[in-house]
């Protein structure tokens, strides 16, 4: 410990022991298999404990928490490999969920064996494993007295490990049923005042001369002066899953100890916590974790688990500032509130996977992959065993064309292969049973009941560098767009000059006079979805934009917390962007439309036809989400160019903005409240600058797919910029020329309906019958400005699971693009899939869809 100055302060080093049991990878239970792994690695850093079925990692000292945090995963995958290949897996847990007492020996060491001799049952129980964290502390006198400043804040980090739910096959009823066991040693619990660390040295010395203990090591109280290198050492904690929340426990705990040591040396009076109080602390966390209350320390007092996590935090800013910490735990302590103690997530485990060998798969998935993945590149590509037998595709994002798995898939693809088609057919069940209760479905146009929404277990990566490029290709997109929209509502320039044809125009399905009587400064598109493809070279191409009523994103979103809870082994690591900001995030972009003239904060309503809505569940997801309500034309009234919502729980009561998920048509012909036609008012509310509807009203014109064909174009008109994004070659058949060439190749391409949805239309030549072909033909002749024609694109493919196993299907991607004050692509897209041997991707014809893990 140095002198106090920052540079001193930033060289206190902290470093860490973590003990791992061993389990079989075929029986999930715990097994004595210490010997052989330890034979497998290097002798440094990896040692035996008491029982054979523990190994234990010493890492070196480090004043940095990332690199102490580099040292732990790399020890990990190390211990983790070795014991694969003895058929076994690593679990950083208090316990392990399945165990047999009778099956576990002690290590055969004249230490144990004495230990064994001398506590019987005691010894023979501690099928347990914890966490140390040493900090550096030079003066051991200083050390000592640290101890009454920072016995009170232990049992706070053993809520944050708590990790050990279960025992011998049992749910304990206890966050971390390992203290229970771990007390039952001599030495345990608060450490206690001393005057000195020679005070210390003599009641360690008595307690060896009355044979209670055999030698120093077994002092084990909450927090000690280490026996054998110069720090304070951490013994309260279970060991974590989640390396991340042992770095977290490290430098709260290092920063406890700064802030010890400087008051004693300033001489402040310790506090004097009653060593009942902190023993009742203990066991309060030990049965709560960060799901109940604690012993909050400052005012004795019962509070939420979360509460007394951030006192402490803010207890020891001061400290975690000077150390450089403070931002970087802020954010660990916000993640380990927000998934709940290793305890919480087991048991949810065990109770969505129907067996307790479901919670050792998620600790083992954990302690495996959760720090490092998915990190391309790190891990070889591996032949793809199990599940995968067999599978073979030519342009597969997660296996190669010799069916091994791509690196960034290596941890995903492993830990599904671990679990078996047993347990995801039970996954998979838990999943359709979650949508159901909580109304995850939609309707389709006709259909008398919702359908469950067929979601994958298998996540979908995309690139960060992928990302990079869509973002910017998609804002210039979305830019074009937008001003072709004001352009074509008023001078029609485009077309003037020659950009685009005047029948795209004016023969457009989609085109309204509404779009020609809003305000100059209407944000046109507030939200669009682009769908895109990715060919089999990997390269991505836009498909369509949506820009009347883009879908999707409530489903994304729902995909991302289905993926999480019903698979707990593929959490999101740090690398994959959040979702957790999307809902505010259009909120804001929906705020952002609203008219200037606003007086107030503008209140924003989502407008919806109401449960018989075929995305009803996306309607009020996103409105509970983003804190607004949903209403219907028939609760909607204009009064002097404002719209009003009538009646509800809140009664009448004004909106500016109206996010509508009404078709246009329908929207302008609906009744109101007062059982009046709202299309007149509500458009003399928009023009006067009383209220503004998202998506814009007349976007429809630029939702035909004849469109498609000239937005490079566009980009080059509007923008003076080449695309960055390319598009997916687009015939117009309203162009004779284009026409002939979509009739001489009709057997190659994909003809599409320029206003079709969910794939009605849609002719796949290289799928077609001759029939199809035929009558796809005739309606060409027919009415050629009412059809398109594309080139087929060899889709990339991702892995489905079918019940049995996992086979490729065809995906695309929805992205979103926000505007409120230019185009933001937002941090969430959703997959969809096609069916079995089909490249016509939408769940209206049996497809499905994926969570989609967007990467840094």
């Amino acid at each position: 410990m140095g002198s106090g100055s920052a540079g001193a302060t930033r060289s206190v080093t902290v470093g860490v022991e973590e003990e791992f049991h061993l389990v079989g990878l075929d029986t999930r239970h715990l097994v004595p298999g210490a010997r052989e792994v330890l034979e497998r690695l290097p002798g440094k850093g990896f040692t035996a404990e008491l029982q054979q079925s523990v190994v234990e990692t010493n890492s070196s000292p480090h004043c940095g928490l990332a690199e102490l945090r580099e040292e732990l995963v790399r020890s990990r995958r190390e211990l983790a490999d070795a014991a694969e290949r003895s058929g076994l897996a690593v679990v950083a847990a208090g316990t392990v969920p399945l165990a047999r007492m009778e099956e576990i020996s002690v290590t055969p060491d004249a230490r144990y064996l004495n230990m064994v001799d001398a506590y019987q049952r005691v010894a023979h129980e501690q099928l347990i494993c914890g966490a140390q964290v040493h900090v550096g502390v030079d003066d051991r006198d200083l050390a000592v007295a640290a101890l009454p400043w920072l016995s009170p804040w232990l049992p706070v980090l053993l809520a944050v490990s708590a990790s050990s739910p279960f025992w011998l096959g049992s749910d304990t009823g206890y966050a971390s049923w390992r203290t229970s066991v771990w007390q039952r040693w001599p030495t345990t619990g608060p450490a206690g005042s001393f005057a000195s660390a020679a005070e210390y040295d003599e009641m360690v010395e008595g307690l060896m001369r009355s044979g209670v203990i055999s030698d120093p090591g077994m002092v084990y109280y909450d927090v000690r002066p280490s026996r054998h290198v110069p720090t304070l050492e951490l013994r309260i904690t279970d060991a974590c899953p989640n390396v991340d929340d042992v770095v977290l426990i490290a430098g709260l705990f290092r920063a406890l100890v700064l802030r010890g040591c400087a008051y004693a040396t300033e001489g402040r009076e310790p506090p004097h916590m009653r060593d009942e109080w902190l023993r009742a602390a203990t066991w309060r966390a030990a049965r709560s974790g960060l799901e109940g209350e604690l012993v909050d320390p400052v005012t004795l007092s019962a509070a939420p688990a979360p509460d007394v996590v951030r006192r402490l935090l803010h207890t020891a800013r001061p400290q975690l500032e000077e150390l450089g910490d403070w931002d970087g735990l802020v954010s660990a302590v916000d993640a380990v509130l927000a998934h709940g103690s290793s305890a919480s997530r087991q048991r949810t485990a065990a109770r969505r996977g129907g067996s307790l060998a479901d919670a050792v798969d998620l600790v083992v998935a954990q302690t495996r992959t959760s720090p490092v993945w998915p990190l391309g590149g790190t891990i070889p590509a591996q032949r793809t065993p199990g599940l995968f037998e067999g599978y073979a595709a030519p342009a597969d994002e997660a296996l190669d064309a010799q069916g091994r798995v791509r690196p960034e898939y290596a941890a995903p693809v492993a830990a599904l292969t671990r679990l078996g088609a047993a347990r995801l057919r039970v996954r998979a069940r838990a999943r359709d049973e979650r949508q159901r209760v909580e109304g995850t479905l939609f309707k389709p146009e006709g259909a008398d009941e919702p359908r469950l929404y067929p979601y994958d277990l298998l996540p979908r990566l995309i690139p960060g560098e992928d990302w990079a490029l869509l973002r910017g290709g998609l804002s210039q997109r979305v830019a074009a767009l937008e001003a072709f929209l004001h352009d074509v509502h008023g001078e029609r320039l485009v077309v003037r000059d020659r950009v685009v044809p005047a029948w795209v125009v004016e023969d457009a399905p989609g085109l309204r006079d509404t779009g020609a009587r809003l305000p100059a400064d209407t944000v046109r598109i507030t939200l669009a979805g682009i769908d895109l493809v990715r060919d089999g070279s990997g390269k991505w191409m836009v498909l369509e934009d949506n820009l009347n009523m883009p879908s999707g994103i409530a489903y994304a979103l729902a995909a991302r917390r289905l993926s999480t809870d019903i698979l707990p082994e593929l959490q999101p690591g740090e690398r994959i962007l959040t979702v957790d900001q999307v809902p505010s995030l259009l909120k804001s972009a929906l705020v952002a439309a609203a008219p200037r003239r606003s007086e107030r904060d503008p209140v924003v309503a989502l407008l919806s036809e109401g449960p018989d809505s075929p995305a009803w569940f996306e309607h009020r997801l996103l409105a509970d989400e983003m804190g607004v309500p949903v209403v219907t034309p028939a609760e909607l009234r204009l009064v002097d160019n404002r719209v009003a919502v009538m009646g509800g729980r809140y009664g009448a009561y004004p909106v500016d903005v109206l996010y509508r998920r009404v078709d246009e048509d329908r929207l302008v012909t609906a009744l109101g409240a007062d059982r009046r036609p709202l299309g007149p008012g509500l458009l003399d509310a928009v023009r006067a600058g009383r209220a503004a509807v998202a998506n814009a009203l007349g976007n429809g014109v630029a939702d035909d797919k004849v469109l498609y064909a000239f937005v490079p174009r566009l980009i080059e008109y509007y923008l003076g910029e080449r695309p960055l994004l390319p598009s997916v070659r687009t015939y117009a058949c309203g162009d004779p020329d284009e026409c002939a060439h979509v009739l001489d190749h009709l057997a190659e391409l994909v003809v599409k309906p320029v206003d079709g949805f969910g794939g009605d239309g849609v002719v796949i030549g290289p799928d077609a019958t001759e029939e199809e072909l035929k009558q796809a033909r005739a309606d060409i002749v027919a009415a050629p400005r009412r059809w398109v024609a594309q080139e087929t694109v060899p889709l990339s493919t991702h892995p489905t699971f079918t019940g049995e196993r996992f086979e490729p299907r065809a995906v695309d991607l929805r992205a979103f693009v926000c505007q409120s004050g230019g185009p933001a692509v937002l941090p969430v897209a959703l997959t969809r899939s096609a069916p079995r041997r089909s490249l016509l991707v939408h769940s209206l014809r049996g497809g499905g869809a994926k969570d989609t893990w967007i990467m840094r």
